[in-house]
């Protein structure tokens, strides 16, 4: 991934992770099932009383992403220094596994799409038992029952069309991305690069079947890294539909981001954790509060809330009754790391390699520090 590692050299940090942690790391245990009674303001004072810093790792595609929730945070809580680094969360997991390795931790909090990791750095005892206030209002399939973790956001991924862009034929299915009309006018993020673009895809191909999947190479697709670029391309009016990336399903301006009625989408709950070794564990204790409060959830981007006490926004259920949206298959299939490269390496042969610089650029070992 980053330069001067080969990939034996990767694995062999890999090993050295697993050796070290059998022979000194303690293993996760949770210290009390009690949810925090601290407000937000005797946390934040506590937080300022600590160091006032906060360092986040975030999976995400562009550093101006987390723009607006630093802005929100630090207008609530002036006298905390944040900082939020953006990575593609498969760069991020592997960056802190490192980190861990040779001592040299620096995010307090992770919050990420790489769901698989959380477990293990829970058996590893890497992580801080802890559960924020509402914890309990968290829907169960978003948290570790002993407070390990939990999710904070809801992302779905699905099908997005301009509404001048497809002239009245707007696609009533995802199968219709593989109509010949669409050739040339289809952008997407890489399903070989992005382990939520990769799902969605297999659940494509689940429904649709291979020969569907050979038609939709036929398409022309323009291909970018990062799963934003599907919605851009398609704002922006260079692309009649996008496929690979999330938007708010209410939106009724020039696109249209669809949650199908039957057909597959995927979503997810991004889980966020506080590491054992934190620098600033107050201050991380005060940020799971802050974004699991009812005030930042009921103003979640696409609706959506982590909570089963905030109702969604207007024309959409909880994210948990719809059966079509994966939301159980998706951690398993993130867990199963085999399946993933063979479903990975698959599009590859479809769709050609990934190309081009990641869009969150080159961050290196350890950015935030």
């Amino acid at each position: 991934m980053t330069s001067g590692f080969s990939r034996r050299s990767l694995l062999g940090v890999g090993a050295g992770v697993g050796t070290a942690l059998a022979i000194g790391t303690p293993a996760f245990a949770a210290r009390s099932s009690r949810e925090e009674t601290r407000s937000l303001d005797e946390l934040y004072r506590a937080a300022v009383a600590e160091s006032g810093k906060l360092v986040v790792y975030a999976g995400g595609d562009r550093q101006l992403q987390p723009d607006a929730t630093v802005a929100a945070f630090e207008a609530r809580f002036p006298e905390i220094d944040m900082t939020i680094v953006v990575d593609y969360s498969k760069f991020h997991d592997v960056r802190v596994n490192n980190q861990l390795a040779t001592g040299t931790l620096v995010p307090d909090v992770v919050q990420l799409q790489t769901l698989q990791n959380f477990p293990r750095w829970k058996r590893e005892g890497r992580l801080l038992p802890y559960k924020p206030a509402g914890f309990g209002k968290v829907y169960d399939g978003f948290k570790d029952s002993d407070g390990a973790w939990t999710a904070i956001n809801v992302f779905a991924f699905s099908y997005i069309y301009n509404v001048a862009g497809v002239g009245g034929n707007a696609p009533t299915s995802p199968r219709d991305l593989a109509d010949p009309r669409w050739r040339g006018n289809v952008a997407s993020a890489y399903p070989n690069d992005d382990d939520a673009t990769l799902f969605l895809f297999k659940r494509y191909v689940d429904a649709y079947g291979w020969g569907w999947l050979a038609q939709l190479a036929q398409q022309e697709l323009s291909f970018a890294r990062g799963s934003f670029t599907p919605g851009v391309a398609v704002a922006e009016g260079r692309k009649a539909l996008g496929v690979g990336g999330s938007g708010n399903p209410r939106a009724t301006d020039a696109t249209r981001w669809v949650v199908p009625a039957k057909d597959p989408f995927m979503a997810w709950g991004q889980r966020a954790a506080i590491f054992a070794a934190a620098k600033n564990p107050t201050a991380a204790k005060l940020y799971l509060n802050w974004q699991l409060s009812q005030e930042r959830q009921s103003a979640s981007f696409n609706g959506w809330s982590v909570r089963t006490d905030v109702a969604p926004g207007t024309g959409l259920r909880p994210i948990w009754t719809y059966a079509n949206a994966g939301l159980d298959g998706f951690p398993a299939f993130m867990a199963d790391r085999a399946e993933v490269e063979r479903w990975r390496q698959t599009f590859s042969l479809y769709f050609g390699e990934v190309t081009g610089a990641p869009s969150s650029g080159w961050l290196g070992l350890h950015p935030g520090r």
